[in-house]
Protein backbone atom coordinates (compact mmCIF):
# COMPACT_ATOMS: atom_id res chain seq x y z
CA UNK A 1 0.00 0.00 0.00
CA UNK A 2 1.54 3.68 -1.22
CA UNK A 3 2.25 5.73 2.02
CA UNK A 4 0.17 8.97 2.02
CA UNK A 5 1.70 12.24 1.71
CA UNK A 6 1.47 14.63 4.87
CA UNK A 7 -0.06 17.91 3.47
CA UNK A 8 0.96 21.18 5.49
CA UNK A 9 -1.52 23.13 6.85
CA UNK A 10 -2.13 26.08 4.58
CA UNK A 11 -4.76 28.27 6.58
CA UNK A 12 -6.09 28.25 10.23
CA UNK A 13 -9.49 30.02 11.11
CA UNK A 14 -10.35 30.50 15.14
CA UNK A 15 -13.84 30.90 15.94
CA UNK A 16 -15.12 33.52 18.78
CA UNK A 17 -18.54 33.42 19.21
CA UNK A 18 -20.43 36.22 21.17
CA UNK A 19 -23.96 34.59 21.22
CA UNK A 20 -25.29 31.58 19.83
CA UNK A 21 -28.30 32.91 18.58
CA UNK A 22 -27.31 36.18 16.16
CA UNK A 23 -30.74 38.06 16.92
CA UNK A 24 -29.16 40.53 19.29
CA UNK A 25 -27.46 43.60 18.19
CA UNK A 26 -24.14 43.29 19.43
CA UNK A 27 -23.80 39.90 18.16
CA UNK A 28 -20.98 38.17 16.36
CA UNK A 29 -18.99 35.71 14.83
CA UNK A 30 -15.06 36.72 15.22
CA UNK A 31 -12.84 34.85 13.13
CA UNK A 32 -9.10 35.10 13.21
CA UNK A 33 -7.73 33.78 9.63
CA UNK A 34 -3.79 32.87 9.43
CA UNK A 35 -1.99 31.14 6.94
CA UNK A 36 1.32 29.69 7.65
CA UNK A 37 1.34 30.82 11.17
CA UNK A 38 0.77 34.66 10.07
CA UNK A 39 -2.32 36.45 10.96
CA UNK A 40 -4.18 37.57 7.19
CA UNK A 41 -6.52 39.15 9.75
CA UNK A 42 -10.32 39.20 11.70
CA UNK A 43 -13.44 39.02 10.23
CA UNK A 44 -16.56 39.83 12.59
CA UNK A 45 -19.81 38.86 10.76
CA UNK A 46 -22.81 40.43 12.52
CA UNK A 47 -26.67 41.11 11.54
CA UNK A 48 -26.12 43.91 9.38
CA UNK A 49 -22.75 43.84 8.54
CA UNK A 50 -19.05 42.17 8.02
CA UNK A 51 -16.53 44.10 9.75
CA UNK A 52 -12.36 43.31 8.07
CA UNK A 53 -9.31 44.17 9.62
CA UNK A 54 -6.32 43.78 8.29
CA UNK A 55 -3.44 41.94 10.19
CA UNK A 56 -1.89 45.46 11.01
CA UNK A 57 -4.74 47.39 10.82
CA UNK A 58 -5.85 49.41 13.89
CA UNK A 59 -9.10 50.44 11.82
CA UNK A 60 -11.84 47.97 11.03
CA UNK A 61 -13.77 48.15 7.36
CA UNK A 62 -17.13 48.09 7.21
CA UNK A 63 -18.76 46.33 4.12
CA UNK A 64 -22.85 45.67 4.04
CA UNK A 65 -24.30 42.24 3.54
CA UNK A 66 -25.79 43.32 -0.47
CA UNK A 67 -21.86 44.32 -1.18
CA UNK A 68 -20.62 40.89 0.24
CA UNK A 69 -22.93 39.47 -1.71
CA UNK A 70 -22.12 41.31 -5.29
CA UNK A 71 -18.26 41.40 -4.76
CA UNK A 72 -18.84 36.60 -3.81
CA UNK A 73 -20.92 36.83 -6.88
CA UNK A 74 -18.45 38.39 -8.98
CA UNK A 75 -15.70 36.01 -7.76
CA UNK A 76 -17.74 32.87 -7.95
CA UNK A 77 -19.59 33.92 -11.48
CA UNK A 78 -17.15 36.01 -13.30
CA UNK A 79 -18.33 35.52 -17.01
CA UNK A 80 -21.76 36.63 -15.74
CA UNK A 81 -20.46 39.58 -14.62
CA UNK A 82 -18.63 41.53 -17.40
Amino acid sequence: MAKKRKVAQRFKVEATLHNVELVRAGSSVRLQVFRRGEKLGDLQIGRGSIFWWGAKRKNRKRLRWDTVADQFNRLAYPKEFK
